[in-house]
């Protein structure tokens, strides 16, 4: 009897496990519905949105380069000797009109060699006078030579004259005719060793006016490497400066972005063509100056992979004003702004369209992701050419669960709208932006209840 009772209870230990597993896998079948609509209604996340309409757009691209200046010059020593003379005041730092008188070097041993050269031009004139009268002489001798020999051929052909003494008189007329011959020639010897000495004069005096270094603009001194007293050498640098009369900012600009500003600006724009602006970033006191396109760089800088683009302030140093706008210097580093001429534009926020894709709240009140496609970006803004359209709701804020088909309810924010426009215009906006979205539109609600 016992061993039916064991087969039993083992029958029972298996069976009745079996029986619960069966009954769990049917009640769990009946829970995978969906609960109650009434038990799943929510209220609608608050998204802030703008309404998407074309405004006014000044597109711009800005780039940061340092200052250079358009000239710079040398003063070089071109004679040697001792300093005579100086300006003053002249140190590095110190701005110099056009025409100053920066250097005066001894001279007294080219004025000493121009004395002498003097001396022997004149003595080249006394020896011409002299030798003119006696150029003279010799001609009239010549004359009176040559006159007696023709009377005796005429006398040799009357068998009067010897032949013997024709052959005197003609011999006669030969050496007058040399001496004049030779008088000629010293008179044009004469003339080309004065030529000699003129040249001589001239680079004398060429050299004496190199006695003294004037500015040949206005200009700025960087360094003073020679002073009063100094002995200079031929070729020293005496000075180096800078003209102050402009300056050129070879600005870097990312390669990609100078072309959509270009299209923007019309079919057949150049980069000359575009505006100009140049700042210096100071906190709470930014400083602008108007500047002219000049001209693209000559190459692409090997590590950023920037497209340099050359800009021009025109007197710098005259719209300079203390306390306001400091002078522009060698190798500051400056903000560049290229401006095209204003247009319309879909403008939207930057991150709003991050990823080619944008949140649009649906006239049914829902979540709907769409494609767009940008055709130029400046700084927090893009311009959409494709994907929205004026009326379509933009999010500009990520709401806490971006589901496409999720109802929400929009909230126009229009200080984040007013900022747009600014920015579009290239002016500083008004009121800082708007928040991250994160907390939930908590903010506006309260707004709206009040």
């Amino acid at each position: 009897m016992a061993e039916p009772g064991k087969i039993l209870l083992r029958g029972l230990m298996v069976a009745v496990p079996a029986a619960i597993g069966v009954a769990a896998i049917l009640y769990a079948g009946k829970l995978k519905s969906l609960p109650e609509p009434a038990a799943s209604n929510r209220p609608p996340a608050l998204v802030r949105v703008i309404t998407v309409a074309p405004i006014d757009l000044v597109p711009s691209v800005s780039g940061y380069g340092t200052v250079a200046p358009v000239r710079e010059w040398r003063a070089v020593a071109r004679v040697e000797g001792e300093i005579r003379q100086i300006a003053q005041p002249l140190a590095a730092g110190d701005i110099v009109s056009a025409d100053t008188l920066l250097f005066s070097i001894d001279d007294s041993d080219l004025k000493l060699s121009l004395a002498n050269i003097e001396a022997q031009i004149s003595a080249s004139s006394v020896k011409d006078e002299t030798v003119e009268a006696s150029l003279e002489l010799a001609r009239s001798d010549l004359s009176l030579v040559q006159e007696d020999l023709e009377r005796q051929q005429r006398l040799n052909k009357q068998g009067v004259v010897t032949q013997t003494a024709l052959e005197a008189s003609r011999r006669q007329e030969l050496v007058s005719r040399t001496k004049v011959q030779e008088l000629e020639n010293q008179l044009k010897l004469n003339a080309a060793e004065r030529e000699v000495l003129l040249t001589q004069r001239a680079t004398v005096e060429r050299s004496i006016s190199f006695s003294q270094l004037r500015a040949p603009y206005e200009m700025r001194v960087t360094s003073l490497d020679a002073d009063l007293g100094q002995y200079v050498n031929r070729g020293q640098v005496m000075l180096s400066g800078e003209g102050t009369e402009a300056v050129d900012i070879s600005a870097q600009f990312p390669i990609g972005r100078i072309g959509p500003l270009l299209r923007l600006a019309g079919e057949g724009a150049e980069v000359t063509d575009l505006k100009a602006k140049v700042s210096l970033p100071v906190a709470n006191h930014p400083v602008f100056w108007k500047a002219t396109v000049e001209r693209m760089g000559d190459a692409i800088d090997q590590t950023t992979q920037n497209a340099p683009v050359v800009v021009r302030i025109v007197d710098p140093q005259g719209q300079s004003v203390a306390g306001e706008r400091p002078p522009l210097r060698r190798n500051m580093v400056v903000e560049v702004q290229l401006v095209a001429p204003k247009v319309q534009a879909i403008v939207v926020p930057a991150e709003a369209v991050a990823g080619g894709t944008a949140l649009v709240v649906s006239a049914e009140g829902q979540l709907e992701k769409r494609p767009v496609t940008t055709g130029f970006t400046s700084g927090d803004l893009a311009v959409v050419t494709k994907g929205l359209e004026a009326g379509d709701k933009l999010v500009v804020t990520d709401p806490s669960v971006a589901v496409p088909g999720m109802s929400v309810k929009p909230v126009e924010d229009e200080a984040r709208k007013a900022q747009i426009a600014a920015e579009a215009l290239g002016q500083a906006p008004g009121t800082a932006k708007t928040g991250t979205g994160k907390g939930g539109g908590a903010g506006k609600s309260q707004e709206v209840a009040q």
